[in-house]
């Protein structure tokens, strides 16, 4: 049980066997409440009473990490013409010191998020399009500009099974889920 993080956000994070509450709530009211890291730290009705009335509970997401590669490979570049696109507009609700790249085919956030970490998100322009590789490719281009050996997190909707397979082949493992509480 811990509170918010300095930036005032609020999460639950479920490992195996074991949780952490990022809220302020009393710690003898999280275990008598059930949270635990088999499940319980996310069930719908902890997380409402984490949340309270009103908030906004995120959805669940899988929390993976790869290391950064330190050398820019030049298929990506600045794009500050993106900052109103929504990938990029939840990102800076959600992250500071946030950086987009971006290539024909789709864009790179990079930014600082949850307890500081060094977090990526991709999004293609044109996702129906199917499966080219351009996920998996724009990825480690975002890794390439993360510092060499540097822990970089993502997270991906578990429901996202496309976007998991790619950050999964691109070097990510993961390592927990998470659920972001954002007070109204």
């Amino acid at each position: 049980m811990l509170g918010p993080d300095a930036d005032g956000a609020r999460a639950v994070i479920a490992f195996t066997g074991h949780a952490y509450v990022l809220a302020d709530v009393d710690p003898v009211d999280v275990v008598a409440k059930g949270a635990d890291g088999f499940g319980g730290a996310l069930a719908p009705e902890f997380l409402s009473w984490v949340a309270g009335v009103p908030a906004a509970i995120g959805s669940v997401d899988v929390v993976l990490v790869a290391s950064g590669g330190g050398e820019p490979d030049g298929s990506v570049v600045a794009r500050e013409d993106l900052a109103e696109h929504p990938r990029v507009r939840r990102a800076t609700a959600h992250r500071r010191d946030v950086e987009v790249l971006a290539d024909q085919a789709g864009l790179v956030v990079l930014g600082r998020g949850l307890v500081g970490r060094r977090e990526l998100s991709v999004e293609l322009f044109h996702p129906a399009a199917g499966s080219t590789g351009d996920g998996r490719r724009l990825i480690r281009a975002g890794l390439s500009h993360v510092a060499a050996g540097e822990r970089c997190w993502a997270q991906v909707a578990a429901g996202n099974a496309a976007s998991l397979r790619a950050f999964l082949a691109s070097g990510f493992v993961p390592v927990c889920a998470e659920v972001l509480i954002d007070p109204a």
